[in-house]
């Protein structure tokens, strides 16, 4: 493998990152894994900007036929060996160590509910009866499922809901597929079959110990606003208080009404309470009405809460010395991280502690327009997996 494009984990799972400089030889180690046939299979991460999905399809096609693999477009791409976004990210996962199934389910904007749950739970009978029959250490540990969802379908509560019901004993994580914060279209691919409008899920076992975990960095203030005007369907706020909401909200967290801008709603994110806690509501864009679009549910009656993003750089360390509390050393963080984080650390010039922090424990991932974490669909949150180190084989650079 070229050292410039690719790293191996003590877990056998290998990540392959490309800018477009680096384009040809990404698609060269691709090849090579692939004719391996060691792994059972990727996930890909890409900038639809740089890298359309026709793209994406047409190379895989050429380089990995026989490759199974499941991918989305982002808002950022997380880790690899190529600065910055604008990256193709690959994550290949080795048969000798995960067994991994997928099931997709298409229409989500429409198909309800129960038809979901069956859907998914006929899918997880086959995992579990595919596991019945064979033997291998990967296939008599534990399970985890990761779900890749439309981030424009507005229904990812529902179907996050759905996941969860069917999946029972299986801890869910995920993501909301991005399109570079245009808010236009985003990208799923299963297979060389491309698609929006639906939901990936991958059932995975594996015998190395993993934790799935969460941190987010917010505290609520005083300040409450009242949807008194909204369309639930679409995400859409056209009301607090009885008011505009675009203006109501600036004039909450002391912000000109025409200055408001994805920095300012990382900066200033609300929150809904639930259950005795606190759970984002992020704004996605003002539209030019002066209504705000949500990357979460939001209904008539709801109460939101300002709040302020604290410690970042603090929460983030501390959620990520826990899970090493528990498992011992981290081998790497398969990682959901919203974009408004993102922007949030950009603002607070804290990107490039937070930054340390995700090199320190390998995270590789993307940026999203929401969170998966068990029955919630969440905002301004990172959601992740870490795998534990199993061997004195560290990770090593290939």
């Amino acid at each position: 493998m070229n050292p410039k494009t690719g790293t191996r984990y003590a877990c056998g799972v290998v990540v392959l990152s490309a800018g477009l400089p680096d384009e040809e030889n990404f698609w060269t180690e691709i090849d090579a894994a692939a004719r391996t046939g060691r792994y059972a299979q990727a996930l890909l991460f890409f900038s639809q900007d740089q890298f359309p999905a026709d793209i994406i399809r047409n190379r895989m096609a050429h380089h990995a036929d026989g490759l199974a693999y499941a991918a989305c477009s982002t808002a950022g791409e997380i880790g690899g060996s190529t600065e910055g976004t604008g990256q193709c990210l690959a994550v290949l996962f080795p048969k000798d160590q995960f067994s991994i199934s997928t099931v997709r389910i298409d229409g989500i904007r429409s198909i309800g509910f129960d038809r979901i749950v069956a859907q998914v739970k006929d899918a997880r009978q086959v995992f579990d009866a595919d596991a019945a029959n064979h033997t291998t250490e990967a296939e008599q540990g534990d399970s985890f499922a990761i779900c890749l969802i439309d981030g424009l379908s507005v229904v990812e509560e529902m179907i996050t809901a759905a996941l969860h019901w069917a999946l029972d004993d299986i801890p869910l994580l995920g993501g909301s597929a991005g399109d570079s914060m245009h808010f236009n279209k985003t990208s799923l691919i299963l297979n060389g079959d491309i698609s929006d409008d639906c939901a990936i899920v991958l059932f995975c076992r594996t015998a190395v110990p993993f934790r799935i975990f969460k941190t987010d960095n917010f505290v609520p203030t005083e300040r409450k606003l009242v949807v008194t005007r909204s369309d639930p369907e679409q995400r859409i706020i056209y009301e607090f208080n009885a008011a505009e909401a675009a203006g109501e909200y600036a004039r909450a967290v002391g912000i000109d009404p025409g200055s408001l801008s994805p920095m300012s709603f990382a900066s200033h994110p609300l929150v809904v309470r639930v259950g005795g806690e606190y759970y984002c509501r992020s704004v996605q864009k003002v539209n030019p009405d002066g209504s705000l679009s949500f990357f979460c549910a939001i209904d008539d009656g709801i109460v939101l809460t300002v709040a302020e993003p604290t410690g970042m750089t603090r929460s983030t360390n501390e959620a990520f010395e826990g899970v090493a509390n528990e498992i011992g050393p981290v081998d790497f963080v398969l990682g959901f991280d919203c974009v408004l984080r993102r922007i949030d650390a950009q603002n607070r010039q804290a990107t490039q502690r937070i930054q340390k922090i995700y090199e320190k424990y390998n995270v590789v991932g993307f940026n999203t327009y929401g969170e998966q974490y068990l029955s919630m669909h969440l905002n301004q949150t990172f959601t992740g997996i870490a795998f534990a180190q199993q061997a004195a084989i560290a990770g090593e650079k290939v």
